[in-house]
C-alpha cells in the first residue's frame, strides 16, 4: 500500500506563533526527484474553519493529560476522556525486558484534523508530564507521529520492543497513527516509547523514534526533514552529555564504594585471623581439659576459650555478610558507571552518524536548488477542477522548492498581500468553511482567515490596496472589500450572484446582482450607482 506523510517538517517549530484551530484544517539513497512508495504523507484538512480554537486551547488538551501523569510517573495510570483524548501510562517496574510507553488515544469524538495540531497536543503533553522544553517537545512530537505512522498496525514491531503492559493495550487495527485525519478519531493508539519514566531528557527513547525507517520517511519531505533532524541530533548530544556526567558521578561513587569494600575486606581478614587464633586457643584448652578432667580451672578455661572462638566465628560470619554487601554495592556502582558510559557512547555515535547523513542531504538540496532560502517565485498548481495549491519555484531553474500543505485554494487566483498572499480557500461541511485567507511565504500555510464566509464560486480581485470577494451577509451574498490584513472595510448593500464577475473601473465596480442584472457599485462605499 502506498504510504504518504507530508508536513513540511522543518517549519513545524515555527507554527506556535499563530492562532490555529484544533480542528485545524491546517516520526541506496533516494533521488530528489522521486518519491518512495513507502514515503509517509499525512493527509490533513488545510482550509478555514467555522469555529477556531486558539493554540493555547489546543495545547491545553495535552498539558491537562500530562499534569495527571506527572503526579506519579513511576506507576501505571490513565488520564483524560476515552471518547476524546486519553492517555494510558503503561509502565511496569517489575519487568525488565522491553520498553514502557505512554499510549495516546484519539477518541471517536476528538476533532483534531491536522498533524500540526496533533503534534502540539503531544508536545504539550511531554512538557507537562516530563518537563521537556517546548522546543524539544515539538521535535520529539514530529518523530513520534512519523514513527507511529511508519509502524501503523505492525504488532510484530510493537511486540518485539515493548513490555506486555504496553502491548496488551494495543490492537492491530488501531496501533500507531493513521495517515488520513478522517481515520484518527476512534482509530488511533499513538505509542510514545519511554526509556525511563523519570529519566529527564532521556525519558523518551530517541533511538526508537528515529530508527532507519523513520528517518527515511522524513528524508522524503521536500526539505528532507533537515531542520527537525538537526534538532533531534542536538537532543541526542545533550543526552550523551548528561549520561557522561552521570557515568562520571557513578564512577566516583564506585571508587568510594570500592575503597569501603577494601576496608571491609581488611576487617574480614583481621576478624578471620582473630577467629583462627581463638579457635586454636580453644582447641588447646579443650585438649588440656580432656587430659585433666579433675582440673576445674582447666575445664573452665576450655569453656571460656570455646565461647570466645564461637563469638569470633560469629564475627566472621557477620563481617563476611557486610563485606559481600559492600562488594555488591561497589559492583552495582561500577556497573551503573559502565551502563551510563555505554549510553553516552551510543548517543554520541548516533548523533555523529546523523550529522554525517544530514550534511550529505544538505548538499543534495543545495545542488538541486531546493534550499528553503533559495530565491523563488510563488504560484498555483492545479489539483483538480476545483482546487489548487500554492507552490514556490526556483527562479533560476524552475524546480519546485516547496509546496503548500493547503490543498483547498479555490478560483485559480493567488494575489500578493503585503508580506503574504491572499486566496479564497476551504470546503463546506462539518467544521470546514470557505473563507478569504492569507498564506505566508515561509510555510505557505494559512496565517489568517476572514471572519466572514466566502462564496464557493467567488472570484478574488485586487485593485491597488483593496481586495474584493463575494461574502455572506444576513441578507445573502454581498460584495466585500478587504485590506491586505484581511480587515473588512466595506460590504455592498445589494445582494449579488455568488459567482458574480467583479470588474473594477474608474467609474465603479461592475457586478451581477442576484436577479441577473448588471449593477455598478461606488468605489467609495459600494452603494449602487443609479
Amino acid at each position: 500500500m502506498t504510504r504518504k506523510i507530508s508536513s513540511f517538517v522543518f517549519t513545524i517549530l515555527l507554527t506556535w506563533m499563530f492562532v490555529i484551530p484544533v480542528t485545524a484544517l491546517e516520526v541506496n539513497e533516494p533521488e530528489l526527484e522521486s518519491v518512495s512508495p513507502d514515503a509517509v504523507v499525512f493527509i490533513n484538512y488545510t482550509g478555514p474553519h467555522t469555529v477556531i480554537d486558539s493554540l493555547e486551547q489546543i495545547k491545553n488538551i495535552g498539558s491537562s493529560l500530562g499534569t495527571v501523569i506527572a503526579t506519579n510517573p513511576e506507576s501505571a495510570g490513565t488520564a483524560g476522556n476515552p471518547a476524546r483524548y486519553y492517555v494510558i501510562h503503561a509502565v511496569d517496574p517489575e519487568t525488565q525486558a522491553g520498553l514502557d510507553a505512554d499510549i495516546l488515544i484519539v477518541g471517536e469524538n476528538a476533532t483534531v484534523d491536522h498533524i500540526r495540531n496533533l503534534r502540539h497536543i503531544i508536545a504539550a503533553y511531554l512538557t507537562a508530564a516530563y518537563n521537556y522544553s517546548e522546543q524539544d517537545a515539538q521535535t520529539l512530537a514530529v518523530f513520534i507521529t512519523v514513527y507511529n505512522a511508519v509502524y501503523r498496525g505492525n504488532m510484530d514491531a510493537f511486540n518485539s520492543k515493548y513490555k506486555p503492559v504496553v502491548t496488551q493495550n494495543l490492537t492491530s487495527d488501531k496501533a500507531g497513527l493513521a495517515l488520513n485525519y478522517q481515520d484518527w478519531p476512534g482509530k488511533s493508539q499513538i505509542v510514545i516509547p519511554l526509556s525511563n519514566p523519570t529519566g529527564g531528557l532521556s525519558t523518551i527513547d530517541t533511538g526508537v523514534i528515529s530508527d532507519k525507517q523513520v528517518v527515511e520517511s522524513l528524508r522524503e519531505e521536500e526539505d528532507m526533514g533537515i531542520d527537525v533532524r538537526k534538532d533531534l541530533v542536538d537532543i541526542k548530544e545533550r543526552e550523551a552529555d548528561i549520561a557522561e556526567e552521570q557515568a562520571a558521578e557513578a564512577q566516583k561513587q564506585a571508587v568510594q564504594e570500592t575503597e569501603k569494600q577494601q576496608q571491609e575486606e581488611q576487617k574480614l581478614a583481621e576478624v578471620k585471623k582473630e577467629a583462627e587464633t581463638a579457635q586454636e586457643e580453644a582447641e588447646t584448652a579443650r585438649r588440656e581439659a580432656e587430659a585433666n578432667p579433675d582440673d576445674v580451672e582447666a575445664q573452665k578455661e576450655a569453656e571460656q576459650k570455646a565461647q570466645i572462638a564461637e563469638e569470633k566465628q560469629q564475627e566472621v560470619e557477620e563481617q563476611t555478610q557486610k563485606t559481600q554487601e559492600q562488594t555488591q554495592i561497589a559492583e552495582e556502582k561500577r556497573q551503573e558507571a559502565a551502563e551510563q558510559q555505554a549510553v553516552a557512547d551510543q548517543k554520541r555515535e548516533e548523533a555523529r552518524i546523523d550529522r554525517t547523513e544530514i550534511a550529505k542531504d544538505q548538499q543534495k538540496l543545495i545542488l538541486a536548488g531546493r534550499t528553503p532560502d533559495a530565491d523563488g517565485v510563488y504560484g498555483l498548481r492545479i489539483l483538480d477542477d476545483t482546487f489548487s495549491t500554492m507552490v514556490k519555484l526556483n527562479k533560476t531553474n524552475g524546480s519546485v522548492i516547496k509546496e503548500s500543505p493547503v490543498t483547498v485554494i479555490r478560483g485559480r487566483t493567488l494575489l500578493p498581500a503585503g508580506e503574504n498572499y491572499m486566496a479564497i480557500a476551504g470546503r463546506t461541511g462539518g467544521n470546514a468553511a470557505v473563507k478569504v485567507v492569507l498564506l505566508d511565504t515561509t510555510n505557505m500555510e494559512i496565517v489568517a482567515e476572514s471572519a466572514e464566509f466566502a462564496s464557493e464560486q467567488s472570484v478574488l480581485v485586487q485593485d491597488g490596496d483593496a481586495y474584493y470577494a463575494v461574502i455572506q451577509d444576513t441578507n445573502g451574498w454581498v460584495l466585500g472589500k478587504y485590506n491586505s490584513d484581511l480587515k473588512l472595510l466595506l460590504k455592498s448593500k445589494i445582494t449579488v450572484h455568488p459567482a458574480t464577475p467583479v470588474t473594477v473601473t474608474e467609474a465603479g465596480i461592475c457586478v451581477t446582482a442576484t436577479d441577473g442584472s448588471a449593477k455598478l457599485l461606488s468605489l467609495s462605499n459600494l452603494d449602487e450607482i443609479k
